[in-house]
């Protein structure tokens, strides 16, 4: 029976996952602190004084790569019978690399790293309101290009020896084709150097960015394109060299196909290491606050994606101040407690945030005592109000969202998120969306099957939680509250 592997490369860890006609047939994962203890990172990356820095070492994502390979063939996974192979890397990582393979920088920067404030003023001081416009997002920290440009400033000796500058995804693909995978538009368009009117690197941008950065650089494919055939040096985990390598993406745009929402009307939340909020989108459109962000949609189109830094790491820090177990955090606080909290409201900027942007750490609240309970429903529902505060820009009213990521296993969670956006909640039975969305788009490349027949195979709803109607207006309320609360924070750029 024919199958198609899906990898996805993220934050903490990397799984892998190999669909069937019909089903989920195997799947594996390989954690980074726990499985790869040597390369020191037990939360993705590298710890270190300075929180704006978040650092990978790239050679952690191959070895894990491997080893999920490893061990689905020791599970017995049939590894002969993959026709096709595609996945999926965390946004914005990029890796450097020299002219023999080897690499020009030692570590990568990741998603987390906001260490480029300056850089972003330098390329919103040249360009103005034209990267927001073309790019789909103004100058952001984490992006890849003000990356580089701060690597280029910073080490030019290094940055004379890149031959070239892969993202997470092309350099994983590159490993799996023995060869220089290109980038699609999806994952591209999360750089600040991909001009999205034209689906091509922005010379200007990439010129000003660093110079002769335009040759390092992969070439931009759409995302159904086959980058090459699977290296001969893969067989040993019983899968067929030449197989067909669907180029990669990022995790935002395979998620949005593996959650079955490639078409607009749809909205998802992610509830992860970061809370993401990311749609299909009818017509390209930018947010005026800054915000949000568009990308490429693997499906055609555009995506937007809002990303809250502080998702999973807040709840975490939450619980463990509270000294509470997950049983009380994700039930028995919400049972104690009123819907509304008596306005108590949290903005829980453990890391440096996204959305918005703050980019030195701090905690805030508008109250000075709570039980355990309170204080647990004061992040939760202030997490989800500023999901629905900062995802209005869309112009969509989204009647329908589907939840993946660990968090989305709380029901508590599920219902709050159906009552303050008055939306039906959905979930899906496969959680890893990224990894799943990979497997997808390599049947869509391989054998040319439509997003939403793959859809309707492996993304059908499991559990559905509706809104409680009469707590429209209360949730209205606290949209206001909270939009004020917030508006009153100060903004610290660094």
């Amino acid at each position: 029976m024919a199958s198609y592997l899906g990898i996805d490369a993220g934050t903490q860890s990397l799984k892998a996952i190999v669909i069937g006609e019909d089903a989920v047939l195997a799947e594996s994962a390989v954690h980074f602190g726990r499985d790869l203890p040597r390369y020191g990172a037990p939360n993705g990356f590298l710890p270190g004084d300075d929180p704006a820095v978040r650092h990978a070492d790239p050679r952690m994502w191959t070895e894990a790569l491997e080893l999920a390979l490893q061990r689905l063939a020791d599970a017995g996974a049939n590894l002969a019978d993959v026709r096709g192979i595609s996945g999926s890397g965390q946004q914005h990582g990029s890796v450097y690399l020299d002219r023999d393979g080897g690499l020009s920088r030692a570590t990568s920067p990741i998603w987390m790293d906001r260490s480029t404030s300056a850089e972003c003023r330098e390329i919103a001081g040249r360009f103005g309101a034209r990267v927001q416009a073309e790019t789909g997002s103004p100058p952001i920290e984490r992006f890849t290009g003000p990356q580089i440009r701060k690597f280029f400033k910073d080490d030019p000796e290094a940055y004379a020896r890149t031959a070239r500058i892969h993202l997470v995804s092309s350099y994983l693909c590159s490993q799996l084709i023995d060869a220089d995978a290109p980038v699609d538009t999806g994952d591209g368009a999360g750089m600040n150097l991909l001009n999205l009117r034209t689906l091509k690197w922005d010379p200007e941008l990439v010129e000003f960015t660093a110079p002769g950065l335009l040759e390092k650089l992969p070439r931009l494919v759409p995302g159904d394109t086959i980058a090459g055939g699977l290296a001969p040096r893969f067989a040993r985990y019983g899968l067929k060299p030449g197989t067909p390598v669907a180029v990669w993406s990022g995790d935002n745009p395979n998620s949005l196909v593996g959650t079955g929402a490639a078409e607009p009307g749809m909205a998802v939340i992610s509830l992860g290491t970061s809370d993401t909020f990311f749609a299909a989108m009818p017509a390209f459109r930018t947010d005026p606050e800054g915000c949000g962000h568009v990308f490429g949609n693997p499906a055609g189109g555009f995506m937007s994606l809002i990303c809250f830094t502080n998702g999973s790491l807040a709840r975490e820090k939450v619980k463990e101040a509270c000294g509470v177990d997950w049983a009380f955090f994700d039930r028995e606080a919400l049972r104690q407690t009123p819907f509304g909290n008596g306005g108590r409201l949290m903005l829980p900027y453990f890391e440096p945030e996204s959305t918005p942007l703050v980019l030195k750490p701090g905690v805030r609240c508008n109250f000075a005592e709570a039980t355990p309970a309170e204080r647990i429903r004061a992040l939760l529902e202030s997490q989800v109000l500023s999901m629905r505060r900062h995802s209005a820009w869309q112009g969509q009213a989204f009647t329908r969202i589907r939840v993946t990521g660990g968090a989305s296993q709380s029901e508590g969670m599920r219902q709050l998120l159906a009552d303050i956006f008055q939306a039906r909640i959905e979930t899906i039975q496969v959680a890893n969306s990224a990894a799943l969305g990979a497997a997808m788009r390599a049947a869509n490349a391989v054998e040319g099957t439509p997003f939403a027949a793959l859809s309707a195979r492996f993304c059908r709803p499991t559990a559905v939680v509706v809104p409680d109607s009469s707590k429209r207006e209360q949730a209205d309320a606290m949209l206001a509250a909270f939009t004020a609360f917030e508006a009153e924070a100060p903004r610290t750029r660094g």
